[in-house]
């Protein structure tokens, strides 16, 4: 199906990717139904939409209620006539250690990040079954795969979110024109931090080399057109599945030396909820702000930490045995 006859929809459209994804597939001629929390942040990216030649509409709606979302999927499909590709890109995060943060902000960060997609998941795939087609598309991120000290519930969300689509790729698989689709980016230069929460009192900002939002678009668009089950943006999905296998523990001790490090030098801010509980009061945009041109190639510095980790786990492993 040519790009300029699908009907997308996609959650999570105020903001980032989201928002970077809707103005893609806006200048490729699609039809869109975006929903999000915040009213002020869907009208800019609908505005925008329609500047760059698409037809979009806007719903704001929580993707945490459930009967919301069913609702919501409803009145899109009653918007378009039929649902082509499904976009699941609501996330939220809590920066802190575990004890630290009130255990309501880690459920709402699970709540977010992982039933949201499963509202989404639950509201569209009848539809897509009925259809006999569709592309549902699950926003990841590496954090899927390597384990985020400093963001606990963040990381459990993100590895159930990489069970659930497996689960629901089991159970389609007599369904060839269905598909169930995880992106998983490394850093994107989205105005994520500056939603999130932050009970470490430090400044938030992104590294070298951060991901353009407009790259992790673009290979959403790649999957509407040539749908498959896993897509990395960033560094190769064999990189994050080693790293996984190999050193997950390594990995993650390492994150957490540097993060205590970051946590005592960086600049002091106050603590915040962020829009953990509310949306922003007035559109976000698409980009944070912070990105540092000219950067490294796309992933060089996520890429070559990877491996440096996995090498260094690897060689422990082997010195381990030899002193055996």
């Amino acid at each position: 199906m040519k790009l300029s006859d699908m009907r997308v929809v996609i959650m999570g459209a105020s903001s980032g990717i989201g928002a970077a994804t809707a103005i893609a597939f806006a200048r490729e001629g699609a039809r869109l139904v975006l929903g999000a929390r915040g009213k002020e942040g869907l009208d800019d990216i609908v505005r925008r939409c329609r500047e760059a030649g698409g037809s979009a509409e806007a719903v704001v709606v929580d993707a945490v209620d459930a009967a919301a979302v069913q609702a919501f999927a409803r009145q899109a499909r009653a918007t378009l006539g039929r649902i082509d590709l499904w976009f699941s890109n609501v996330g939220a995060g809590v920066v802190g250690k575990f004890a630290d943060v009130p255990i309501d902000d880690h459920r709402r960060v699970i709540e977010t990040n992982l039933l949201s997609h499963m509202n989404d998941a639950h509201a569209v795939l009848p539809i897509f079954l009925e259809q006999d087609h569709g592309i549902w598309v699950n926003m990841i991120s590496a954090g899927g795969f390597v384990a985020s000290p400093y963001a606990a519930a963040y990381s459990a969300s993100k590895y159930g979110l990489r069970g659930f689509s497996e689960a629901l790729r089991a159970e389609l698989g007599k369904r060839p024109h269905i598909h169930v689709c995880d992106v998983y980016p490394t850093f994107v230069d989205t105005p994520g931090f500056a939603h999130g929460a932050n009970y470490t009192g430090a400044k938030m900002s992104y590294p070298p080399g951060a991901l353009r939002p407009e790259t992790v678009a673009d290979a959403v668009l790649a999957l509407a057109r040539h749908p498959r089950p896993t897509t990395a943006v960033g560094a190769p999905a064999t990189l994050f599945r080693l790293s996984n296998f190999i050193a997950p523990n390594l990995i993650a001790s390492g994150m957490n030396l540097y993060l205590d490090r970051w946590a005592r030098k960086a600049e002091r801010v106050p603590q915040t909820r962020g829009a953990l509980y509310a949306p922003p009061s007035a559109p976000s945009g698409i980009h944070s702000g912070q990105r540092r041109d000219p950067p490294p190639p796309n992933g060089a510095l996520v890429l070559a930490i990877g491996a440096l980790a996995v090498g260094a786990a690897v060689g422990l492993r082997l010195l381990g045995r030899r002193a055996g």
